[in-house]
Protein backbone atom coordinates (compact mmCIF):
# COMPACT_ATOMS: atom_id res chain seq x y z
CA UNK A 1 0.00 0.00 0.00
CA UNK A 2 0.80 3.87 -0.22
CA UNK A 3 2.59 5.33 2.36
CA UNK A 4 3.42 8.84 2.98
CA UNK A 5 6.88 8.54 2.53
CA UNK A 6 6.02 7.34 -1.49
CA UNK A 7 6.66 9.79 -4.06
CA UNK A 8 4.08 11.78 -5.70
CA UNK A 9 2.06 9.88 -8.42
CA UNK A 10 -1.42 10.79 -9.13
CA UNK A 11 -1.59 13.55 -11.58
CA UNK A 12 -4.85 14.58 -10.59
CA UNK A 13 -3.17 15.52 -6.67
CA UNK A 14 -0.05 16.61 -7.87
CA UNK A 15 -0.08 20.49 -8.07
CA UNK A 16 0.47 22.98 -11.11
CA UNK A 17 3.42 24.25 -9.95
CA UNK A 18 4.60 20.18 -9.18
CA UNK A 19 3.84 19.48 -12.52
CA UNK A 20 5.32 21.95 -14.53
CA UNK A 21 8.75 21.14 -12.91
CA UNK A 22 8.04 16.94 -12.87
CA UNK A 23 6.51 17.01 -16.29
CA UNK A 24 9.50 18.71 -17.79
CA UNK A 25 11.46 15.80 -17.86
CA UNK A 26 8.80 14.32 -19.97
CA UNK A 27 8.22 11.09 -17.37
CA UNK A 28 6.95 7.63 -18.02
CA UNK A 29 2.67 8.10 -17.71
CA UNK A 30 0.54 5.71 -16.90
CA UNK A 31 -3.17 5.76 -18.08
CA UNK A 32 -5.25 3.47 -15.95
CA UNK A 33 -8.53 2.31 -17.84
CA UNK A 34 -11.33 -0.13 -16.40
CA UNK A 35 -15.30 -0.30 -16.46
CA UNK A 36 -18.34 0.01 -14.51
CA UNK A 37 -20.42 -2.84 -15.15
CA UNK A 38 -21.48 -6.09 -13.25
CA UNK A 39 -18.50 -8.21 -11.38
CA UNK A 40 -20.89 -10.72 -9.38
CA UNK A 41 -23.21 -9.80 -6.49
CA UNK A 42 -20.06 -9.83 -4.01
CA UNK A 43 -18.06 -7.48 -5.65
CA UNK A 44 -18.27 -3.61 -6.28
CA UNK A 45 -19.29 -3.06 -9.89
CA UNK A 46 -15.93 -0.48 -10.69
CA UNK A 47 -13.71 -2.54 -11.38
CA UNK A 48 -11.35 0.51 -12.36
CA UNK A 49 -10.52 0.79 -8.98
CA UNK A 50 -8.32 -2.09 -9.03
CA UNK A 51 -6.84 -0.79 -12.18
CA UNK A 52 -6.05 2.42 -10.88
CA UNK A 53 -4.80 0.89 -7.94
CA UNK A 54 -2.04 -1.64 -9.52
CA UNK A 55 -1.16 1.60 -11.49
CA UNK A 56 -0.06 3.47 -8.62
CA UNK A 57 1.20 0.44 -6.74
CA UNK A 58 3.66 0.29 -10.32
CA UNK A 59 4.13 3.68 -10.42
CA UNK A 60 5.73 3.74 -6.91
CA UNK A 61 7.43 0.92 -7.56
CA UNK A 62 9.44 2.16 -10.18
CA UNK A 63 9.63 5.76 -9.06
CA UNK A 64 12.00 4.08 -6.25
CA UNK A 65 13.56 2.25 -8.47
CA UNK A 66 14.81 5.67 -10.27
CA UNK A 67 12.13 5.32 -13.64
CA UNK A 68 10.03 8.37 -12.57
CA UNK A 69 6.37 7.82 -13.13
CA UNK A 70 3.01 9.06 -13.04
CA UNK A 71 -0.72 8.58 -13.07
CA UNK A 72 -3.47 10.15 -15.45
CA UNK A 73 -6.93 9.97 -14.00
CA UNK A 74 -8.26 6.92 -14.48
CA UNK A 75 -11.04 6.47 -17.12
CA UNK A 76 -13.62 4.50 -15.27
CA UNK A 77 -16.32 4.10 -18.13
CA UNK A 78 -15.25 0.66 -20.52
CA UNK A 79 -15.92 0.03 -24.33
CA UNK A 80 -19.16 -1.51 -24.34
CA UNK A 81 -19.57 -5.18 -25.00
CA UNK A 82 -21.66 -8.01 -23.52
CA UNK A 83 -22.42 -6.19 -19.97
CA UNK A 84 -25.60 -3.44 -21.08
CA UNK A 85 -27.64 -5.33 -19.26
CA UNK A 86 -26.89 -4.61 -15.74
CA UNK A 87 -28.83 -1.79 -14.03
CA UNK A 88 -26.15 1.12 -13.19
CA UNK A 89 -23.53 -0.33 -15.40
CA UNK A 90 -22.47 2.51 -17.62
CA UNK A 91 -20.28 1.96 -20.81
CA UNK A 92 -19.19 3.88 -23.93
CA UNK A 93 -19.45 2.77 -27.81
CA UNK A 94 -16.11 1.45 -29.12
CA UNK A 95 -16.00 4.34 -31.97
CA UNK A 96 -16.67 7.23 -28.92
CA UNK A 97 -13.71 5.06 -26.36
CA UNK A 98 -11.53 5.38 -29.32
CA UNK A 99 -12.16 9.05 -29.86
CA UNK A 100 -11.45 9.77 -26.12
CA UNK A 101 -8.13 7.57 -25.96
CA UNK A 102 -6.48 9.37 -28.99
CA UNK A 103 -7.74 12.60 -27.84
CA UNK A 104 -5.73 11.83 -23.95
CA UNK A 105 -3.00 10.70 -26.13
CA UNK A 106 -3.22 13.48 -28.02
CA UNK A 107 -3.31 15.94 -25.10
CA UNK A 108 -0.11 14.39 -23.89
CA UNK A 109 2.04 14.72 -27.13
CA UNK A 110 0.82 18.61 -27.07
CA UNK A 111 3.25 19.25 -24.84
CA UNK A 112 6.02 16.66 -25.68
CA UNK A 113 4.79 13.96 -22.84
CA UNK A 114 5.34 11.14 -25.30
CA UNK A 115 6.48 8.18 -23.02
CA UNK A 116 3.10 6.43 -22.26
CA UNK A 117 2.00 3.14 -21.47
CA UNK A 118 -1.82 1.93 -20.79
CA UNK A 119 -3.15 0.22 -17.75
CA UNK A 120 -6.04 -1.83 -18.81
CA UNK A 121 -8.56 -3.51 -16.98
CA UNK A 122 -11.00 -4.23 -19.23
CA UNK A 123 -11.55 -6.72 -22.22
CA UNK A 124 -13.92 -4.17 -23.92
CA UNK A 125 -10.86 -1.97 -24.11
CA UNK A 126 -8.58 -3.87 -26.02
CA UNK A 127 -9.78 -2.65 -29.54
CA UNK A 128 -10.23 0.77 -29.07
CA UNK A 129 -6.19 1.04 -27.31
CA UNK A 130 -5.37 -1.12 -30.43
CA UNK A 131 -6.90 0.88 -32.96
CA UNK A 132 -5.30 4.18 -31.66
CA UNK A 133 -1.95 2.49 -31.10
CA UNK A 134 -1.49 1.71 -34.48
CA UNK A 135 -2.88 4.64 -36.12
CA UNK A 136 -0.02 6.26 -33.88
CA UNK A 137 2.39 4.24 -34.68
CA UNK A 138 1.90 4.31 -38.32
CA UNK A 139 1.42 7.98 -38.02
CA UNK A 140 4.61 9.11 -36.09
CA UNK A 141 6.43 6.17 -35.45
CA UNK A 142 5.68 6.40 -31.39
CA UNK A 143 4.49 2.80 -29.61
CA UNK A 144 2.25 3.19 -27.26
CA UNK A 145 2.45 -0.47 -25.04
CA UNK A 146 -0.59 -1.52 -22.78
CA UNK A 147 -0.90 -4.18 -20.55
CA UNK A 148 -3.98 -6.30 -19.76
CA UNK A 149 -4.11 -6.43 -15.99
CA UNK A 150 -6.44 -9.35 -15.90
CA UNK A 151 -4.82 -11.23 -18.75
CA UNK A 152 -1.65 -11.16 -17.31
CA UNK A 153 -3.25 -12.20 -14.29
CA UNK A 154 -5.01 -15.39 -15.25
CA UNK A 155 -1.21 -16.33 -16.41
CA UNK A 156 -0.16 -15.98 -13.05
CA UNK A 157 -2.73 -17.80 -11.30
CA UNK A 158 -1.50 -21.20 -11.97
CA UNK A 159 2.04 -20.32 -10.10
CA UNK A 160 0.25 -19.02 -7.11
CA UNK A 161 -3.16 -21.50 -6.29
CA UNK A 162 -1.56 -24.40 -8.34
CA UNK A 163 -3.46 -25.08 -11.97
CA UNK A 164 -6.20 -27.74 -10.80
CA UNK A 165 -7.48 -24.90 -8.35
CA UNK A 166 -6.13 -21.78 -10.76
CA UNK A 167 -8.71 -23.49 -13.38
CA UNK A 168 -11.39 -24.04 -10.79
CA UNK A 169 -11.26 -20.28 -9.84
CA UNK A 170 -10.49 -18.17 -13.24
CA UNK A 171 -13.33 -16.35 -14.52
CA UNK A 172 -15.49 -13.33 -15.04
CA UNK A 173 -16.61 -12.70 -10.88
CA UNK A 174 -14.31 -14.80 -9.58
CA UNK A 175 -9.95 -14.51 -10.47
CA UNK A 176 -8.35 -12.78 -10.54
CA UNK A 177 -10.70 -9.65 -9.71
CA UNK A 178 -12.45 -11.17 -6.46
CA UNK A 179 -9.24 -12.52 -4.68
CA UNK A 180 -7.68 -8.80 -5.71
CA UNK A 181 -10.32 -6.72 -4.37
CA UNK A 182 -10.50 -9.01 -1.21
CA UNK A 183 -6.75 -7.83 -0.94
CA UNK A 184 -6.86 -3.67 -2.23
CA UNK A 185 -10.49 -3.14 -0.95
CA UNK A 186 -11.77 -5.72 1.94
CA UNK A 187 -14.33 -3.23 2.55
CA UNK A 188 -16.34 -2.78 -0.54
CA UNK A 189 -16.34 -6.61 -0.83
CA UNK A 190 -19.41 -8.43 0.13
CA UNK A 191 -18.33 -12.24 0.33
CA UNK A 192 -21.95 -13.10 2.09
CA UNK A 193 -23.47 -12.57 -1.74
CA UNK A 194 -21.21 -14.43 -3.66
CA UNK A 195 -23.66 -17.42 -5.36
CA UNK A 196 -23.72 -21.08 -3.82
CA UNK A 197 -23.04 -22.53 -7.60
CA UNK A 198 -22.66 -21.46 -10.67
CA UNK A 199 -22.34 -22.85 -14.25
CA UNK A 200 -22.68 -21.42 -18.13
CA UNK A 201 -26.13 -21.72 -19.34
CA UNK A 202 -27.61 -23.06 -23.08
CA UNK A 203 -28.38 -20.41 -25.68
CA UNK A 204 -32.14 -19.90 -25.50
CA UNK A 205 -32.55 -19.05 -29.22
CA UNK A 206 -30.15 -22.12 -31.02
CA UNK A 207 -29.27 -24.52 -28.16
CA UNK A 208 -25.86 -24.57 -27.99
CA UNK A 209 -23.24 -25.01 -24.83
CA UNK A 210 -21.89 -21.80 -23.96
CA UNK A 211 -18.31 -21.72 -23.49
CA UNK A 212 -17.54 -17.95 -22.75
CA UNK A 213 -18.38 -14.23 -23.19
CA UNK A 214 -19.73 -14.88 -27.20
CA UNK A 215 -18.72 -18.27 -28.18
CA UNK A 216 -20.53 -21.28 -28.15
CA UNK A 217 -19.99 -24.70 -28.78
CA UNK A 218 -21.50 -26.63 -31.69
CA UNK A 219 -20.20 -30.46 -32.22
CA UNK A 220 -17.19 -29.36 -31.09
CA UNK A 221 -16.69 -26.27 -33.57
CA UNK A 222 -16.61 -22.81 -31.50
CA UNK A 223 -19.37 -20.29 -33.13
CA UNK A 224 -19.36 -16.72 -32.21
CA UNK A 225 -22.70 -15.52 -30.43
CA UNK A 226 -24.12 -11.81 -29.48
CA UNK A 227 -25.84 -12.91 -26.11
CA UNK A 228 -25.48 -10.83 -23.22
CA UNK A 229 -23.28 -11.85 -20.30
CA UNK A 230 -26.95 -12.44 -18.26
CA UNK A 231 -27.76 -15.14 -20.60
CA UNK A 232 -24.32 -16.98 -19.99
CA UNK A 233 -23.56 -16.24 -16.55
CA UNK A 234 -25.09 -16.92 -12.98
CA UNK A 235 -25.52 -13.30 -11.22
CA UNK A 236 -22.57 -11.70 -13.11
CA UNK A 237 -20.10 -15.07 -12.50
CA UNK A 238 -19.00 -17.14 -15.32
CA UNK A 239 -16.84 -20.48 -14.90
CA UNK A 240 -14.66 -19.50 -12.14
CA UNK A 241 -15.70 -20.47 -8.24
CA UNK A 242 -15.98 -16.67 -6.41
CA UNK A 243 -15.95 -19.06 -3.51
CA UNK A 244 -11.92 -20.26 -3.95
CA UNK A 245 -11.40 -16.50 -4.05
CA UNK A 246 -8.60 -15.16 -1.42
CA UNK A 247 -7.11 -12.11 0.13
CA UNK A 248 -3.98 -14.11 0.63
CA UNK A 249 -4.00 -14.85 -3.31
CA UNK A 250 -5.11 -11.05 -4.14
CA UNK A 251 -2.04 -10.38 -2.02
CA UNK A 252 0.18 -12.30 -4.49
CA UNK A 253 -1.51 -11.44 -7.66
CA UNK A 254 -1.20 -7.67 -6.60
CA UNK A 255 2.46 -8.23 -6.08
CA UNK A 256 3.57 -10.15 -8.80
CA UNK A 257 1.05 -7.66 -11.09
CA UNK A 258 2.38 -4.57 -9.61
CA UNK A 259 6.19 -5.91 -9.95
CA UNK A 260 5.81 -7.41 -13.71
CA UNK A 261 4.43 -3.24 -14.70
CA UNK A 262 7.10 -1.60 -13.15
CA UNK A 263 9.58 -3.78 -14.79
CA UNK A 264 8.31 -3.25 -17.94
CA UNK A 265 8.21 0.67 -17.08
CA UNK A 266 11.85 0.18 -16.19
CA UNK A 267 12.52 -1.76 -19.80
CA UNK A 268 9.94 0.98 -22.07
CA UNK A 269 12.72 3.47 -20.52
CA UNK A 270 15.32 2.09 -21.56
CA UNK A 271 14.30 1.90 -24.81
CA UNK A 272 12.10 4.88 -25.08
CA UNK A 273 14.62 7.75 -22.95
CA UNK A 274 13.05 10.90 -22.16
Amino acid sequence: MAAKTDPLVHMGTITGGEARAILATNPVILLPMGSHEDQGPHAPMGDYLLAEKIAELSAIRASKAGVRTLVAPVLPFGGADWFAAMPGGIAISQATLTTVIAEMVDSLHRHGLTRLIVINGHGGNVGPIAEVARELYERERIVLPSLYLWRIGYGLLPGIVGAEKSAKVSGHGADPLTSIGLHLFPELMRPDLIPAGTKLKNDPLLGLPFTGLGTASFEGAEVAMPNGYDEIYTKGVGKGDPNLCSAETGAALTEKLSNVCARFIAHFDAKVPA
